[in-house]
Parts: structure tokens; sequence; C-alpha cells
């Protein structure tokens, strides 16, 4: 990943590889005029929001037509994550969808959601095995995704996506942590990780207190995993985004890019 714009820019932008927006990255829920968990990935002419989290939906439509969306993935059943679906159901019947837009879960998550039997979403429950090719509408390139179970507490996935142009080219993956603690590493979806888009949701006295990451501690499941790039995402609102980012800057080895809604990275 070597550039930062604004969310604006995206469309007007021509990229070799992928891009990831930031919709929200507000750890459990959004603070003052933030929003919760959301992503957008886009690559080989294939759009995914990853995630679906409070004021995630609002975000989208400022940088892209939520009928370009091909998939959805949701990672976890913890509303931060998910609850903007609902939205989006609506949104689909008022724009008249032609076709259902797939919704990839694991399991006992759809059974929270008001739309779950609605006929503008197909829902897939997924499990760690399951692997996903999501071929471009053109039907040249498209992402491939794969699963690891992460630590967590609700089965929670974390996620790694491939370029499929890149198959024969040197590995540059993006891996998404979701939410996990210390005992889960994206070495488990192997290596060649290009962007490592990682929760660091509190600063280091509070290590131990939740099933989820500090910044040092983010930084050091980086670096042993020989990432490329660290992008560190779900804080705390109250939390100060420069301790969080310096700590993680140290265990990591080098500098570390922060999260912030409307931020777009190419990976």
């Amino acid at each position: 990943m070597d550039e930062e714009r604004a969310g604006a820019a995206v469309a007007a932008t021509v990229v070799h590889g992928g891009l990831l927006t930031v919709l929200g990255c507000d750890g459990s829920y959004p603070g003052p005029g933030g929003a919760a968990s959301g992503y957008l990935v886009q690559g080989d002419g294939v759009t995914l929001w990853v995630d679906a989290g409070a004021g995630t939906f609002a975000n989208l439509q400022l940088v892209s037509d939520p009928a370009a969306v091909d998939a959805v993935i949701l990672s976890h059943e913890h509303p931060d994550h998910w609850s903007d679906i609902d939205s989006f159901a609506t949104w689909l019947h008022d724009a008249h969808s032609a076709a259902p837009v797939p919704v990839y879960a694991p399991p006992g998550l759809r059974g929270r959601a008001y739309c779950a039997d609605d006929p503008v979403l197909r829902w897939c429950e997924v499990e760690p095995s399951c692997r996903l090719t999501m071929l471009a509408p053109s039907g040249e390139g498209g992402l491939g995704c794969v699963f690891s179970v992460t630590d967590h507490g609700p089965p929670t996935l974390a996620m790694r996506i491939d370029l499929l142009s890149r198959a024969a080219a040197p590995p540059g993956a993006l891996v998404y942590s979701a939410d996990t603690g210390p005992d889960w590493s994206p070495e488990w979806l192997g290596a060649g990780i290009g962007t490592f888009l990682c929760e660091a949701t509190y600063t280091r006295e509070l290590d131990g207190t939740a099933r989820h990451l500090s910044g040092r501690r983010a930084g050091e499941m980086a670096a042993a995993a020989d990432v490329g790039t660290l992008v560190i995402t779900h804080r705390r609102p109250h939390v100060s985004a420069a301790e969080l980012r310096a700590e993680a800057d140290e265990a990591f080895g080098r500098p570390v890019r922060q999260a912030a809604t409307g931020k777009v990275f190419e990976w």
C-alpha cells in the first residue's frame, strides 16, 4: 500500500491493484460524528462491502453507488459490525434491485437481522474452511477470499482477500483481522500479506481486559507475520489516537497507518 487519499477521489482514480476505503472504524460503538466498522474493498472489477456497522451505509453512499456492491461480508454477530445491512436492504427495495445481493456471514448472524428473509439479499453461511471466488461481471479478474476463526468469543471470521490477477505475481494480499484477542495470528491465513487491517481497540494498560488487541499487540502481531503495511482500526472513541499509534509504531518497528472514516488505501 503506497497511497492514502480522500474518499471522494476514489471514483476518479485509476489504480493498478486494489482499493480499501474506510467507511467507519470506531470500536464497539460510533463516537460523535463517527461510524462503526465497515470497509469498501475494490479490486479486479469486484466491489465488496466488508462489515456494515452503524453509520457505514451512509458513508458508503458518499463514495460509491450502493448498486455497485457485488457482495457483503460480515465478520461476526456483534451489531457494530453488521447493523446497517437492514438499511441496505431497504435501499435495494427502493432501487428495484434486479438480483439479490449475496451476504456472507458466520452461522447465527442471519437470525439477528430484521431483513433475514428479505428476497433482496441472498444469505450464505461461511465456515472457516470456505473459499470464495468472486468473478468480475466482465468475466476477467475478480477477488478470492479465505477465512480464519479469531479469538473473540462469538464465531468471528478474519479474512484474506487476493486479487485473482495477481495469481502469478508477487503476493500482496489484504488481510482483515475483524475483532480478535491475542490468541490468533494473520499467519494462519498464509504468507505474503501486503496490507494488514488490524483491530487496535485500546492502549497497552488494558491488555487482557477483553478479547481485543492493544496497539502494542497489533504491532507485535503484524511484525511477527512480516506484513508489508499495518493499518490499525477499531479504536474506541475515547482512546487517544496518538497514544495508540505510538505504541503500535514501536512494536511494529516502523510507522503504521491509522484508519479514519473516508481514508482510502491502495493494497
